[in-house]
Order: structure tokens, then C-alpha cells, then sequence
């Protein structure tokens, strides 16, 4: 029995595109078998998609940018460790009898420099998810999250942190094992690192979760990615969850997909949105059609920028680098008395 291939996953504001480049390659295919030149009438229908493609990308809501921040083939922290680095191993355990598939790491050199890598890491497919739980790390995540960064800071190598996930796991064992005072161990400690911390949020940003390995001294975010303290969904369910009880059961669908859009804007969660409020220091911009649109380009930006931030970094006297960092965090956000 022959196999059939995997249609690709397409969201549904990219659906309009797959159509056309469909009807591109059937008419191409058309214009072999009967020897026919139609080859303006292609041409003409290959600037049509390259137009369209270019309005659709370019203006994107908070909603469809979350949309592409979680898409499957979106490239994953292991993705780009393989891609940008010279060498790598990664290391496995936090040294209190747990491993945590979520949170991956280890030790590399990139163009030569020695750096630890650490980051979320969701799944390929539906096993692959359940096994690393969705990106959703554990206690011991983050325990061997900062046990990495310490042997990075004993032996002088920047870390570089690769930001994807939901959130930390809310599960009953999670917090029987220390969930928040995991994730709060990791906030206090990184402050005191000597050595240079990158981070960058390659898709999605979940709450603490992200913040676990979340302080340094340069923040990126691909073009693309999202950040935020509460999923638009989890703010949708907690400030409107009676407005989509008011409507017909027929129309709730459409209701909850409308107020998640309305939460997704208010929660300003773009790249764009952190630029202008002085969380972000770095947009990364991503190929037409989003990042697993053309990965390898993807991971040339991505390498591009860490060793320019790395360069400005690396100049700097511990002492000041701990300072600035401090600095960084006290600055974000805005306070009134009274």
C-alpha cells in the first residue's frame, strides 16, 4: 500500500496562500503536459502570492502572532543550538535525582567561544509533546537550569537562554516539589552572575515560566514571538468568561475566539509592543511567513545578533555587568504614589 504524504500544517490566515501556490503548481503542471507557454500567466500569479503574502505578514495581529509563536514547525531551542553552534553536549540531571526533558542544556562553542545553552523544549508531535510535557518545565528544570548557569559563571562562559514555553507546570507534584521556589531561586541568583546572560524568546513566552531563565543582560524576541504574564486565553477565561456564557451554545465558539483576540491586544505581547514599553532590547526579524517558513535563515539571524551583543558584553568588568543588570530590572515598569 503506497504512503501518503503529511499535508502541512496551515494556520488559517495562511490558508489563502497554500490555495494560490496550489493553483500555481497545477497550472504549471497543466502547461507541461500540453506544451503550452503560460509562462507570463505564471509569472503574473507569482507576483500576485509574493504581494499577498507580503500584506497578510505585514499586519499581523497580537492573536496571529501567537498563532505563529506556537506553530509546530516553529524551529525549537535544540533546532537552533545545532544550527549556530561549532560543537555541543548536552548535559543531563539538576544533581537531586531529576532530569527534566522540558528544559534542555549544556555546554558549546559558538564561532569558537565556549557558552552554556539552555532552553525550553516542546515537542514534534503528540508523543513527543506529552514526553517533554509542552515545553512546560518542572521543579528540576529549573533547578538544572541554574546548575548549568553556575558552571558557566566558575569557569567564565556567557550563557545564552532560549525562551519557549507556556508556562511553568502548575501540576499537583510540581508544586508539592517546589515549583515557585525553583523558578524565585533562579530569579535572585542570576542577578549575581559574573558572566554575560543572553536571552532570547524564540516563540512563546509563558509568566514565570520563562522568567525562570528569564534575567539578563540583552533580551531578544524573534519578530514574530510573544511574551507575556498570562496566556490571552487564561486572561479571556478570568475577565470575560461570563460574556461567552450570555451567548447561544452555537455561537460560544466564536465568542471565546473573539474576546482571546480582544485580550491578545490588550495584553501587548508583541515584540513590538515590548520595544516601546523598554522590556525588550532586540527585534529579530524573521523570514516571510515566520520562522519555520526558512529555519536555517532563521538561526543565521539568531547567531548574527548573540555574537554582536556578546562583543559589547564581554568588555565589561563583572562588577558592572552585575550593575547594569540590576539597573535594567529596576528601570522596567511604571510606579505612582498616593
Amino acid at each position: 500500500m503506497a504512503g501518503t504524504e503529511k499535508k502541512p500544517f496551515l494556520l488559517e490566515f495562511e490558508k489563502p496562500l497554500a490555495e494560490l501556490q496550489e493553483r500555481i503548481e497545477r497550472i504549471r503542471e497543466l502547461a507541461e503536459e500540453s506544451s503550452v507557454d503560460i509562462s507570463s500567466q505564471i509569472r503574473q500569479l507569482e507576483t500576485k502570492y509574493v504581494q499577498l503574502r507580503d500584506e497578510i505578514f505585514s499586519s499581523l495581529t497580537p492573536a496571529q502572532r501567537l498563532q505563529l509563536a506556537r506553530h509546530p514547525r516553529r524551529p525549537s531551542t535544540l533546532d537552533y543550538i545545532q544550527a549556530i553552534c561549532d560543537e555541543w553536549i548536552e548535559l543531563h540531571g539538576d544533581r537531586r535525582g531529576k532530569d527534566d526533558p522540558a528544559l534542555v542544556g549544556g555546554v558549546g562553542k559558538l564561532a569558537g567561544i565556549p557558552v552554556v545553552l539552555l532552553g525550553h523544549q516542546k515537542g514534534r508531535d503528540t508523543k513527543d509533546n506529552v514526553a517533554r510535557n509542552f515545553g512546560m518545565a518542572a521543579p528540576g528544570g529549573y533547578r538544572k537550569a541554574m546548575r548549568l548557569m553556575e558552571h558557566a559563571n566558575r569557569f567564565g562562559m556567557p550563557i545564552l537562554s532560549f525562551i519557549d514555553t507556556p508556562g511553568a507546570w502548575a501540576g499537583l507534584e510540581a508544586e508539592e516539589l517546589g515549583q515557585g521556589e525553583a523558578i524565585a531561586y533562579n530569579l535572585r541568583e542570576m542577578f549575581r552572575l559574573d558572566v554575560p546572560i543572553i536571552c532570547t524568546v524564540i516563540g512563546e513566552g509563558g509568566s514565570g515560566g520563562a522568567l525562570g531563565i528569564g534575567v539578563s543582560d540583552r533580551l531578544m524576541m524573534f519578530e514574530h514571538a510573544v511574551y507575556y504574564v498570562a496566556s490571552p486565553e487564561a486572561c479571556a477565561s478570568i475577565l470575560w468568561k461570563d460574556a461567552v456564557k450570555s451567548v447561544p451554545a452555537s455561537a460560544q465558539a466564536a465568542e471565546a475566539m473573539r474576546i482571546n483576540s480582544q485580550a491578545a491586544e490588550a495584553l501587548k505581547i508583541t515584540a513590538k509592543d515590548l520595544k516601546n514599553l523598554g522590556i525588550l532590547d532586540q527585534i529579530l526579524p524573521e523570514p516571510l511567513g515566520g520562522a519555520h517558513a526558512d529555519s536555517v535563515r532563521a538561526a543565521e539571524v539568531l547567531k548574527d545578533a548573540i555574537l554582536k551583543n556578546l562583543q559589547q558584553l564581554q568588555l565589561l568588568p563583572s562588577a558592572e555587568l552585575r550593575s547594569l543588570r540590576y539597573d535594567k530590572f529596576r528601570q522596567m515598569g511604571m510606579f505612582t504614589e498616593g
